[in-house]
């Protein structure tokens, strides 16, 4: 068994597909696969892949129809053999000391947290984030802190052991917008030891016409609604993990502020059916009110919401 396994799901990234794979190739620390899974990609990505294969006997490729980013993870987890799992946009790519830096810490943490600096795809514009690290803790006690980061559910922030990860049937949800929010807040909160570091180990390029950034107005309304299925299951998740008060509980303070952010998005239709299922769901009883901003941002909420989302950032 290898230590580390790199899921990489690709789907015509071509252009940025042979810098990914280089850094994860030359990491400095050995003890690791990488699986590739082609996800129906109709550009140069294939060959590429083919290229790295033939080169390097730690990669393996799955090849199939285009399914999704959801359902090409999935794939890639099926056929890790690694101790520990790290999923990799292929438009992105990670340090080269990484597996070195997070093998020194990852102990027993079942989740293990590194830090993320975003540039654009020229390498320019490069934002780094000082989060808090910390030592291990349970999950729901780990939100405390992760809660505050600059990003906190995209799955390529954390390591993940995986006999956890299969062990409770972990799998992100097709056909949906936002599978990262529909999942990996559940992953850090169900988990017993959950650990933080500060060293700056992936890079996150932002670039235009993925997914993230995508102007289009149908693929914004179904995101939104996507996000807010997702949150209802989040929910209960979290009356199943045993904790004893949730007056201070991060995890449903966060899914809850997330999917009534997302309202600002939408056009003035759609918002007021969104906000009316916010509503319906009781979706700002999960808002914290431990501090006096937050009972003021609340108190706000529940007179006018949609001046809330106007004029609160």
């Amino acid at each position: 068994m290898v230590k580390y396994s790199f899921i990489v799901p690709v789907y015509n990234t071509s252009k940025y597909l042979k810098k990914c794979l280089d850094s994860l190739t030359e990491q400095t620390f050995k003890d690791f696969e990488i699986i590739i899974v082609n996800d129906g990609s109709t550009d140069n990505s294939k060959n590429v892949i083919s290229e790295y294969k033939e080169k390097y006997n730690n990669i393996k490729v799955i090849n199939q129809k285009n399914q999704g980013l959801s359902m090409a993870r999935n794939n890639g987890v099926k056929e890790a053999k690694g101790r520990y799992l790290i999923f990799v946009d292929s438009d992105d790519y990670v340090e080269t000391n990484l597996l070195k830096e997070v093998d020194k810490e990852i102990g027993d943490s079942e989740v293990l947290r590194f830090q993320i600096l975003t540039e654009d795809e020229d390498g320019g514009n490069v934002k780094k984030y000082n989060e808090e690290p910390f030592s291990e803790m349970k999950g729901y006690d780990a939100f405390k802190y992760i809660s505050e980061y600059h990003f906190v559910e995209p799955a390529w922030c954390y390591v993940y052991k995986t006999d956890y990860y299969l062990n409770n049937k972990f799998s992100f949800k097709k056909d949906v917008y936002h599978e990262d929010f529909g999942l990996i807040p559940y992953v850090i909160y169900k988990a017993r030891k959950v650990k933080s570091i500060d060293y700056v180990g992936y890079h996150y390029v932002q670039r235009n016409g993925s997914i993230m950034n995508n102007n289009d107005y149908k693929k914004t309304v179904k995101k939104a609604f996507d996000m807010l299925e997702q949150y209802k299951t989040l929910r209960l998740f979290s009356k199943n993990i045993g904790k004893k008060n949730n007056y201070d509980d991060y995890y449903l303070s966060y899914i809850s502020n997330s999917v009534i952010i997302k309202a600002r998005e939408l056009k003035k239709d759609e918002r007021k059916v969104y906000v009316y299922e916010l509503n319906k769901l009781k979706v700002l009883d999960g808002v914290l009110v431990n501090t006096k901003i937050r009972k003021l941002k609340k108190k706000l909420m529940r007179l006018n919401l949609n001046l809330y989302l106007k004029v609160v950032k």
